[in-house]
C-alpha cells in the first residue's frame, strides 16, 4: 500500500499516546504515502503527540478543542494557510465523564449527556463544515469512529452509545449534504479496543475478553486492520463508499448470542 495515497495531504485528529485507534491509522495513511497534519488538545497531549508526528515526518501540529468555535476556527485557518487543499480528515475524538461510564445510564447527568454529545458526536458536524469548503475543489474524505454500543445495548457504555447513534445518523446525513460535491463520509467501527479511551469504561477488560472468545474470527480488532480500512475508505479504492458504517471487530457485529461453547 506504499503508494495508494501519494499525493494526499490531510488531518487527523485525535491522537492521545501510540496505542490509539487514532495513531494506528495515521501510521498506515504514512504508510500509504499521505501526508499528514494533527491536531491535539493541550499541551500535555501535544508532547505525546510530538514525537509520533516526528516518526511520521509531519512537523504540522494544532492545538483545538472542539467545543470551542474560535479555536476551530483558527486550526483550520492555520491549515489553510499550510495547504490550500484537503483530502480527509480522521475524527477520532470522543469523551464522556468516566464515573458515568459504569452502572445504570438512567443516572445520565443532564451535564454530561450534554458534554459527551456535543464533544462525541456534534464535533464532526463542526469538523465537515469547515473541512468542506478544502474538499470541494477535488472532492474529500471525512472519517469518523463509532462503536456497536450504538445500537446494541453494552454494559457501561451507557451515554456513550447514545452520542454514537447520534455521530452515526450524522454520518449519513453529511454523506447525503456532501455527496455531489465528491465528498466521502463513513465511519469506521472496530471492535473493543486496549486504548486509553476503551479503559475509562467499566468492565472493560471483560468485554475485551468477551469479543476476543466469540467473534467469528476469535479475535479483536488490531490496529493495522483499522488503519487498512481508513487507507481503503481514502484511497481510489473506496471511491464509491459513503454513509457506511464498516465494522472491523472479527465479525462480533452478526452475533445473536456468544459461541456455543460459551453459553
Amino acid at each position: 500500500m506504499s503508494d495508494q495515497l501519494r499525493g494526499k495531504r490531510g488531518l487527523v485528529m485525535g491522537v492521545a499516546n501510540e496505542r490509539s485507534i487514532a495513531w494506528g491509522i495515521a501510521k498506515a495513511l504514512a504508510g500509504a504515502g499521505a501526508e499528514l497534519a494533527f491536531t491535539y488538545q493541550g499541551e500535555a497531549f501535544g508532547s505525546r503527540l510530538k514525537p509520533l508526528a516526528d516518526s511520521v515526518g509531519s512537523d504540522f501540529m494544532v492545538d483545538v478543542d472542539v467545543t470551542d468555535d474560535v479555536s476551530l476556527d483558527a486550526a483550520f485557518e492555520q491549515l489553510g494557510t499550510r495547504w490550500p487543499t484537503l483530502d480527509f480528515v480522521v475524527h477520532a475524538i470522543a469523551f464522556s465523564d468516566k464515573s458515568e461510564l459504569t452502572g445504570r445510564f438512567l443516572n445520565t447527568s443532564r451535564a454530561n449527556f450534554k458534554a459527551t454529545m456535543d464533544i462525541s458526536a456534534y464535533s464532526f458536524v463542526e469538523v465537515a463544515r469547515r473541512a468542506h469548503p478544502m474538499m470541494v475543489e477535488n472532492g474529500g474524505t471525512l472519517i469518523t469512529l463509532t462503536y456497536q454500543g450504538s445500537n446494541k445495548v453494552v454494559p457501561n457504555y451507557n451515554v456513550m452509545g447514545v452520542a454514537k447513534a447520534a455521530l452515526e445518523a450524522a454520518t449519513r446525513y453529511l454523506a447525503n449534504d456532501l455527496g455531489p460535491e465528491g465528498i466521502r463520509v463513513n465511519a469506521i467501527s472496530p471492535g473493543p479496543m486496549k486504548t486509553l479511551a476503551g479503559a475509562a469504561i467499566g468492565g472493560a477488560r471483560k468485554t475485551y475478553k468477551h469479543t476476543d472468545m466469540n467473534a467469528p474470527l476469535r479475535a479483536n480488532a488490531t490496529l493495522d486492520a483499522v488503519g487498512g480500512t481508513a487507507v481503503y475508505l481514502i484511497s481510489d479504492a473506496g471511491a464509491c463508499t459513503t454513509g457506511e458504517i464498516l465494522h472491523v471487530d472479527g465479525g462480533f457485529h452478526v452475533l445473536g448470542m456468544p459461541q456455543y461453547e460459551n453459553l
